[in-house]
This record gives C-alpha cells, sequence and structure tokens, in this order.
C-alpha cells in the first residue's frame, strides 16, 4: 500500500520502537583490539599518527588485556616489534619471540587466558628490509621471492600456534601460503588451530600510520606486486576463493570502509565466518575530524562500525574497541 496507508515513520517514533526493528547488531563480543608488542618493560609509547594506540612491553600488554577482557571483547590480534631484525625474518619464529613471549604472558594472567588471542603472520615487521617476504637481487632489479618465502611464514604460524595462539592470521598476501601453513600447523600437532587469512588485502594508502605503529615500512619500493591492486574487485573474490581451497577457517577483509562492497560481495559468496579491518589510516582520518570538532565523536564511531557489520562483516579489528564496547 501506499501512503498515507503505509507510514513508514511509524517505526521510528521512539528508542524503544528502533531498538525492536533494528535489522543490523554491534555487540562487544565482535570487536578486535589490535596491540603493538615492543620489547622493553614499563613501556608505553604512543603512536603520533595514532592518538590512543601505543607500543606496548609485555607487561603494559598484560595490563590492556585485563582491560580489554574486562570490557567483553572478542579479543586481540597481536603484532611484534623486534629489538632486531635480520634479512630472514628470524624474530618472526623465535620460540621467544616477542609475540611469543606476549602471549605466553596473556594466557598466564588468570583474568585473560581466555581472551582470543589472533597472532598476525608476515615477515614485514622482522625483515631489515620491510616487506612481507624475503629479497631476491637479480641484476638489474630485485623481486619478493613468493615461493621461497612460504617456509618461514608457514614456520612463523607454527611458533605461534605452539606458543598458545588460539588464531594465525597470514597478511602477507604470498601465493600458497593458507595450504604451507596448513601443513606447519598439522605437522606441528596443531591440526586444531584455525587461519584467519587476509584473504584479499589491497596495496592501500590507508596504511600508512600503522606502519609507524609497527615499524614496519618498506626500506625501498613498495608492496604492490603482492598486495591486491583496490581497482580489482573480481580478482579479490578469486584470491579468497584460493584461500578457501587451500583451508583458511575464516577471513579478513581489509581496509574496511573504502572497500565495504567488496566485503558485501564476499559476504553473499562465500560462507565461511569474516571480519573487516578498520584500519590505521581509518583511524587516523576520524581521529584528525574529531580534534577539529568536525564530527560527533561517539556517534560516529558506533556508525562506522555499524557500516562494516551491515556490509556483511561477523567481526571488526578496530582501533576504537576499548572505546566503542561501552556505547553497545
Amino acid at each position: 500500500m501506499s501512503f498515507p496507508a503505509t507510514r513508514l515513520r511509524r517505526l521510528r517514533s521512539s528508542a524503544a520502537m528502533r531498538s525492536l526493528v533494528r535489522e543490523t547488531r554491534l555487540e562487544r563480543s565482535a570487536l578486535i583490539y589490535p596491540l603493538f608488542i615492543c620489547e622493553g618493560e614499563g613501556v608505553r609509547r604512543e603512536v603520533s599518527s595514532m592518538p590512543g594506540v601505543f607500543n606496548l612491553s609485555i607487561d603494559e600488554a598484560v595490563k590492556e588485556a585485563e582491560q580489554c577482557a574486562e570490557l567483553g571483547l572478542g579479543g586481540l590480534l597481536l603484532f611484534g616489534i623486534p629489538s632486531e631484525k635480520d634479512e630472514q625474518a628470524s624474530g618472526a619464529y623465535a620460540n621467544d619471540g616477542i609475540v611469543q613471549r606476549a602471549i605466553r604472558a596473556i594466557k598466564a594472567n588468570r583474568s585473560t587466558r581466555e581472551l582470543l588471542l589472533i597472532a598476525d603472520v608476515c615477515l614485514c615487521e622482522y625483515t631489515a628490509n620491510g616487506h612481507c617476504g624475503l629479497i631476491e637481487q637479480h641484476h638489474d632489479h630485485y623481486e619478493i621471492a613468493n615461493d621461497a618465502s612460504l617456509p618461514l611464514i608457514a614456520k612463523t604460524a607454527a611458533s605461534l600456534a605452539l606458543a598458545g595462539a588460539d588464531i594465525v592470521a597470514p597478511s602477507d598476501m604470498m601465493d600458497g601460503r593458507v595450504a604451507a601453513i596448513r601443513r606447519a600447523l598439522d605437522e606441528a600437532g596443531k591440526p586444531n588451530t584455525p587461519i584467519m587469512s587476509y584473504a584479499s588485502k589491497f596495496a592501500s594508502a590507508f596504511y600508512g600510520p600503522f606502519r609507524e605503529a609497527a615499524d614496519s615500512a618498506p626500506q625501498f619500493g613498495d608492496r604492490r606486486s603482492y598486495q591486491m591492486d583496490g581497482a580489482n574487485r573480481r580478482e579479490a573474490l578469486r584470491e579468497i576463493a584460493e584461500d578457501i581451497e587451500e583451508g583458511a577457517d575464516m577471513l579478513l577483509m581489509k581496509p574496511a570502509m573504502p572497500y565495504l562492497d567488496i566485503v558485501r560481495e564476499a559476504r553473499d559468496r562465500f560462507d565461511l565466518p569474516m571480519g573487516a579491518y578498520q584500519v590505521s589510516g581509518e583511524y587516523a582520518m576520524l581521529q584528525a575530524a574529531f580534534a577539529k570538532g568536525w564530527l560527533e565523536r561517539e556517534r560516529t564511531i558506533v556508525e562506522s562500525l555499524l557500516a562494516m557489520r551491515r556490509a556483511g562483516a561477523d567481526f571488526i579489528v578496530t582501533y576504537f574497541a576499548k572505546e566503542a564496547a561501552p556505547l553497545l
């Protein structure tokens, strides 16, 4: 029926009415908070381009994890900042690596041991050159060596799982890494550790502040030869399909807001649990607008997360997780 018999505003008349008919809901347990773990003790160093985000020593990371557990967040996504780097990224898969030790410390704490720990799997924070794979030098150019990098990426995933990570999340974008990780996990006696693949990670300008936070900027060149071209929707779906075929259990889409069309398409096509990563540039932009008074802080935070959930994300990785949780 048409107006005036049909009046859609009837279902918007009060907060209670709007809540009753709300189609999309956000929950605290669907928010994942990233942590950047560094060496030292008592270290809490703010990232200049990401107000409210810190490089944390392990003792401080445990305190942060306690807060996240009290807030009812879904879990933590862990990144490491080693004190030393080398061409073989040896800190990524060392038994006493920075993230491995952080995982053990968080799991040893009674108040945080049930918190879901997701370990990012990549070499970029650990290589001296800042790339996500090993470098293959030719007489007139260099390449990121895909196949030679796979054993180290798989070894890193197994090491993190053995340290106690609940989920391993490869973000390197090397072809074949999900299958290599699945084999390594099975051989390490961790067949039940899920793989959450950054299945369609785009080569995005929105990662800029993250590279300060994780000290992972490439020392030369860029990552466009292995991260995805932002113009390609169909290719993103091929990437996802291949990772699923190789054994991915979950998906993580990155970035989020500039690529909500990809999130929606992936949700319509694939049945795996899927998250969206509200990346550092998205966070930094909003923080800058808040500082200028251009946007209403709380409403904007919730609306930005709601857009990702509405597009099809089951969970969201966001630097706003701690701030957003009390608002939900």
